[in-house]
């Protein structure tokens, strides 16, 4: 599901592209990157650190998935000795490098198991997993809703999927209208997929076999969480 071309400069992601830098700058700069995030598409960046706390919340021995775990954003929520198996899955080596940069970072190395994965084939069993995030991942995905069926296989019944995505919103809405130059210019790098809206998300988790669905908008970005049935 790797998605095709790329814009001279900003590369693939394959490549470690200079806009995942500015992502995971901005996730890790509340100040500067939660006022960027309102600006370029009216989100409140904490709903993602409330997101990824969910993470800090598991017990011992659980089995998180963190799909696609780019520059390892999401490891803020994982806590030193916690005794989690956290596996770290995304389609580019670079991104997986970073991610373990950034474990070692917070002390949590022993925790996190790197693996190249395609999110439309991915490598786990069926149930593998107590709890799988996805965070700004699905815009980015060729096939989102394939996405949201191989993510919910892997989830055991009474697991939770939780994730963000830059979803397709009216161009009336604030951040519909901030988020459009970004589409743009996403899908023409190669960097973002055709996305979804908030029903489609909705539609293809309980095609997924979650319920509990719910989606919370903030700007343009949607946080979805449901419950394997």
């Amino acid at each position: 599901m790797k998605l095709l071309g790329s814009i001279p400069g900003l590369g693939g992601w394959s490549e470690d592209p200079l806009w995942a830098s500015f992502y995971d700058w901005s996730v890790e700069h509340p100040g500067a990157g939660g006022a960027v995030w309102k600006l370029g598409i009216g989100s409140d960046l904490r709903l993602l650190y409330d997101a990824a706390a969910e993470i800090g919340r598991q017990p011992a021995g659980a089995a998180v998935l963190d799909v696609p775990c780019g520059g390892g954003v999401a490891l803020r929520g994982l806590r030193p000795g916690q005794g989690l198996r956290y596996v770290a899955a995304d389609i580019a080596q670079a991104m997986l490098d970073r991610t373990m940069d950034g474990a070692a970072a917070r002390g949590v190395t022993d925790q996190v198991e790197p693996r190249l994965a395609d999110v439309g084939a991915l490598p786990f069993g069926d149930g593998e997993f107590d709890l799988v995030v996805s965070f700004t991942g699905l815009h980015c995905f060729p096939d989102p809703r394939l996405a949201v069926l191989e993510m919910g296989r892997v989830t055991h019944a009474g697991g939770v999927l939780t994730g963000s995505a830059l979803l397709n919103t009216p161009l009336s809405s604030g951040g519909g209208l901030r988020a459009a130059p970004i589409r743009r210019v996403g899908r023409l790098a190669g960097l973002m997929g055709p996305s979804a809206t908030k029903q489609e998300v909705r539609d293809w988790m309980g095609e997924a076999g979650f319920t509990d669905v719910t989606l919370r908008m903030s700007g343009a970005m949607g946080y979805f969480r449901g419950t394997r049935g």
